[in-house]
């Protein structure tokens, strides 16, 4: 049995200058979208509210936020990270319920 080392895998990252000079999106750019759709959300709203009254987070908000989280998460692990990945396609929608409720 012969075995082939195949070059450019998930762990290698395969274009670090374009990386540098910012022609592709990187970590912290996904972070930051991430951190937008999460304030979208209202989360930071429903999070203070519960410090001060003892109520909890609306499960529908802590449920999109997880998504969003795990997301990012994804999205930053591949190895080259797509240059629309601000795009609604790679993020979860936001119930129309959440939409109404969070930005009261």
């Amino acid at each position: 049995m012969k075995f082939t080392v195949i070059q450019g895998g998930l762990a290698e990252d395969t274009a670090p200058a374009e990386r540098e000079n910012g022609s592709l999106p990187g970590l912290q750019d996904v972070l930051r979208e991430a951190e937008r759709r999460i304030g979208a959300t209202g989360y930071q709203k429903w999070r203070n509210r519960e410090t001060a009254t003892g109520l909890p987070v609306p499960r529908d908000v802590q449920y999109v936020v997880m998504q969003i989280r795990y997301v990012a998460e994804a999205i930053s692990r591949l190895s080259r990270i797509p240059a629309d990945f601000r795009s609604d396609i790679y993020w979860p929608a936001e119930p129309p319920a959440l939409t109404r409720v969070g930005r009261e």
